[in-house]
């Protein structure tokens, strides 16, 4: 569940609440009584950086693939003297 702020214009209480996202949001300020307690926006609790495990999981490759065998089987293509 995500954790919202609110802040009360009346008063100028803060508060952070727990919510599911299919939950109203609140309006009654909690210290105050008064209809004016609105959602904050702010920034996210973690960001992404790095590496990460996308790059080393999940990401295709970067290294390019290594040419087939020879049909003689002496190496790849690139290696043989006959190219």
């Amino acid at each position: 569940m995500p954790i919202y702020e609110y802040r009360c214009d009346s008063c100028g209480f803060q508060k952070e609440h727990l919510q599911k996202l299919s939950d109203a949001p609140l309006t009654t300020c909690p210290s105050c009584g008064q209809e004016s307690y609105a959602k904050l926006l702010s920034a996210a609790g973690f960001q992404l950086k790095g590496s990460g495990w996308y790059a080393t999981d999940f990401k295709g490759s970067s290294q390019p693939k290594a040419p087939p065998p020879c049909q003689t089987g002496e190496g790849s293509c690139s290696s043989c003297a006959a190219s």
